[in-house]
């Protein structure tokens, strides 16, 4: 008897302690619901490039010219991209060259909505200052690659930037006679680009470049015509190795590689924009050259492989750690 009361008191008395102690760790973590920073750097020749991410929008895929539905469709299927509406990233690209920090692309802020605009958080993310960058140049003056230029208010970001951008570029997006003469659902598109360059234009630090010029020393102007009138390539190059930054060449890499005839609603020649194309991904598939794209999945660095005769395929880079410091 007396044992049973015993371990009855022991019993009672554990009970007791233990509405005083510390409940024990779940086993499940709360989900963390953010992605990394979205920059990925890599070394080429002495430069170093950081591939930077605005963001992701859906485009419709009716907005593709010259495919035949059953083509698009099993194209688009093959690489797992969704119809009617794919996913496009938006990218933009820092190049430290030892003397000058180059910015190719801005980005469009939040001119087309919350997915994007977040090129100046992730230059952060990625190591820099939005003063450190001296240079930035554009490879056309599409909203969504200037409109990084300025914050909400229509500030200037990179208050020691000079902003460069094609020539004919510059006298086409920025010209209000060509404006009023252009059909009226382009017309906010070149009001857009008038107040993305504003801010720039009265500080004095707005310039343009001409075909095939050195922007920097390293980085020269590709032509690259037919997105739109002064749709320009640049061609990186820093002890022996190059890279070319092809902007808006490819909008739909599920498609476009495997056929390079079809172009994309945007483009403002859609036949020289095909031309261009063409030309630009036979030259990167001979020479193996790396190629880099405003419009590829980030980082949109990688090779074009040719895959029979006129069409190719998109090989990504891997991830890859930087060379040792020495």
């Amino acid at each position: 008897m007396r044992l049973r009361r015993s371990v009855f008191a022991v019993f009672t008395a554990l009970s007791a302690a233990s509405l005083f102690l510390p409940p024990l760790a779940q086993a499940e973590a709360p989900q963390v619901q953010t992605q990394v920073p979205g920059y990925y750097r890599t070394q080429l020749g002495d430069f170093e490039v950081t591939a930077l991410f605005d963001g992701a929008i859906q485009l419709e895929t009716k907005l593709l010219k010259n495919a035949q539905p059953q083509d698009l469709n099993a194209l688009l299927a093959r690489m797992f991209v969704g119809n009617p509406k794919m996913q496009t990233a938006v990218n933009a690209y820092l190049i430290n060259t030892g003397k000058h920090l180059v910015l190719v692309d801005t980005g469009a802020a939040k001119l087309f909505g919350p997915t994007l605009g977040n090129i100046a958080a992730n230059l952060k993310a990625a190591g820099y200052s939005l003063e450190q960058v001296d240079t930035v140049v554009l490879t056309h003056l599409h909203a969504d690659h200037m409109g990084g230029l300025n914050d909400a208010n229509g500030q200037p970001i990179f208050p020691k930037a000079k902003v460069y951008a094609a020539q004919a570029d510059h006298d086409f997006w920025l010209s209000e006679k060509v404006a009023a003469a252009a059909p009226e659902g382009m017309q906010p598109f070149f009001k857009l680009s008038r107040e993305s360059a504003a801010p720039y234009i009265a500080k004095g630090q707005w310039a343009t470049f001409a075909p095939n010029s050195e922007v920097v020393p390293g980085i020269k102007a590709v032509q690259a015509h037919g997105h739109t009138p002064g749709h320009t390539a640049f061609a990186v190059e820093s002890a022996g190795q190059k890279l070319i930054i092809w902007g808006d060449l490819v909008h739909a890499h599920a498609v476009q590689f495997a056929k390079p005839g079809v172009s994309i609603e945007f483009d403002v020649d859609q036949k020289q924009a095909i031309a261009t194309r063409k030309a630009l991904m036979k030259e990167a598939a001979a020479s193996k050259v790396l190629v880099a794209g405003m419009h590829l999945p980030f980082p949109g660095i990688g090779h074009v492989r040719a895959e029979g005769k006129g069409s190719y395929a998109w090989v990504p880079v891997e991830f890859s750690p930087l060379p040792a410091k020495p």
